[in-house]
């Protein structure tokens, strides 16, 4: 099996929850705000403090829609393959994943 597919086969459902997509796209739908703001921030020729302090919300925004997918990986297919057995592939690629986003 590819690695990068270990957690994949692991459950044969929706990998996210409607609800939780909700949530997701909420989150999406305000970083996407915030960067159509930011644009206007420059069109508007405003102060680089401001456009800065807008881009770092929109980053944390953004590191939000990662954390809910992180717990609904976590909650959702990692626990499953943990329970098959599987562990060292979710350590694996739990490692992987969590040196992505804390680059």
């Amino acid at each position: 099996m590819p690695k990068d597919t270990a957690t994949l086969e692991v459950i044969n459902e929706v990998f996210v929850p409607d609800e939780r997509k909700g949530d997701i796209r909420k989150r999406l739908k305000r970083v996407r705000g915030q960067m159509d703001g930011i644009e206007r921030m420059l069109d508007a020729n405003r102060p680089c403090v401001d456009v800065l302090t807008q881009v770092a919300a929109a980053q944390q925004a953004l590191r939000g829609v990662g954390k809910l997918v992180v717990r609904n990986y976590l909650e959702r297919c990692a626990t499953q393959a943990i329970k098959g057995g599987r562990e060292e592939e979710v350590f694996d690629e739990l490692m992987e994943i969590v040196f992505k986003l804390t680059k």
